[in-house]
């Protein structure tokens, strides 16, 4: 007996190379490696993807033909069309310009108060000072690269929360605001605003609003930066793992001051569009935009790549909400019904958000589990003999990037 057990041994040794024995489990009859229900895994799998991916999209094409059948002389027309694409352009900016901070797992709560600062700031400099309107715009948008720097700076090397850094700068811009205006609206002369400046908003394109031109273009601009651009892969990385982003190499405090300073701009632009779109300076303005912006970043998080937010599911979730409230308006609802929209949907937002981050960790895991293991290291004379020898520097994973 004991003669077996050393020849089992000693084949066993054999087989692996002569090196430490290794240990193998033994499986249940009538399985695969994969386990005993791989297609079912499969299909619940694809169409938990398929609903994740697609599901807001479906959602708004569903909102839209509800309100079609229950407004179907109003709604489904293209002057309704051409309303909410216009009406929604501004808050479509918003978001998404909130959303480039979200990507690094950071908040920018003063695109709100930057609004309102960029829009009085253009009127003042067209109407009061005299400023041509291209100049003035440029250097609207400029400024609100430089806050964006600003509230980069405050996050990244002073070290303070996101939340309490842009809340207090925007408490900053708003005093600003008020002391440009001295609490009082900028109105234009009798001879207006130059016809080219308001022309920015009130133009159209194709039949359509110039301004959902301005919406599409930026998406594509965040879209390649994000998705297909080296600096948004970095950008994902430090919004998944900070301290794994440092550990590879890549400066986390530079390219979250980047990712501030894109939101600045974007909330400049949004500024201009929306001095041309109102062509008065309202101090007290910019407020009403922060909750849809947020609402429209976060639940945009839950749509095309769940999980992370991106520029395509943040226009997606704008289009939901500007279905929603257009049909909310148009069935006569009150006007605290738009209030109970926006927040009903914040909530949802945060709530589906970080459902999909936990649900993209799990598949992550669980993907790692059921992954082969890794084979047994070579000898260092069979590494040698490749020419391979060289240790190599972490990488992030596939998920991360």
């Amino acid at each position: 007996m004991a003669t077996e057990t050393e020849s089992s041994r000693r084949a066993q040794r054999s087989a692996t190379g002569g090196g430490t024995s290794t240990t193998t489990t033994p499986r249940p009859t009538g399985t695969t490696p994969e386990g005993p229900s791989r297609g079912t895994g499969t299909g619940s799998r694809l169409r938990g993807h398929l609903i994740g991916t697609y599901g807001l999209l479906t959602l708004a094409v569903l909102l839209f033909l509800v309100f079609s059948l229950a407004l179907p002389d109003t709604f489904p027309t293209l002057d309704n069309a051409s309303s909410i694409l216009s009406n929604q352009s501004i808050p479509a900016m918003l978001a998404l310009g909130a959303m480039i901070p979200i990507v690094t797992g950071k908040f920018d709560l003063s695109v709100g108060y930057g609004l309102g600062f960029a829009h009085v700031l253009a009127m003042q400099l067209i109407v009061n000072n005299g400023w041509p309107w291209p100049a003035a715009c440029l250097v609207v948008i400029a400024g609100g690269g430089l806050i964006g720097v600003f509230n980069g700076l405050l996050v990244e090397f002073a070290k303070i929360d996101s939340f309490i850094a842009t809340l207090g700068t925007g408490s900053v811009l708003y005093a600003f605001t008020g002391w440009i205006t001295d609490g009082a609206r900028i109105v234009p002369g009798p001879q207006g605003l130059p016809p080219a400046f308001t022309d920015l908003y009130d133009s159209k394109f194709l039949g359509l609003p110039v301004p959902a031109f301005y919406v599409l273009g930026l998406a594509v601009v965040l879209w390649l930066l994000l998705e297909r651009l080296p600096l948004g892969r970095y950008l994902y990385v430090i919004g998944s793992n900070a301290r794994a982003a440092d550990l590879v190499g890549i400066p986390t405090r530079r390219y979250g001051i980047y990712a501030f300073a894109g939101s600045g701009i974007v909330v400049g632009c949004a500024g201009v569009l929306l001095a041309a779109q109102q062509q008065i300076g309202n101090p007290s303005v910019g407020m009403d935009y922060l909750l849809p912006a947020f609402v429209g970043a976060l639940l945009g998080s839950t749509a095309i790549k769940p999980g992370r937010a991106n520029a395509a599911g943040t226009v997606v979730a704008v289009a939901v909400l500007a279905i929603g409230l257009a049909g909310i308006q148009q069935l006569g609802a009150e006007f605290w019904a738009m209030s109970l929209f926006n927040g009903g949907t914040l909530l949802l937002a945060v709530g589906l958000a970080g459902y999909s981050a936990r649900r993209r960790l799990r598949a992550g895991a669980t993907a790692t589990r059921r992954s082969p293991a890794s084979p047994t290291p070579a000898p260092a004379s069979a590494s040698a003999s490749d020419g391979d020898s060289e240790p190599r520097p972490p990488s992030a994973t596939a998920d991360q990037v």
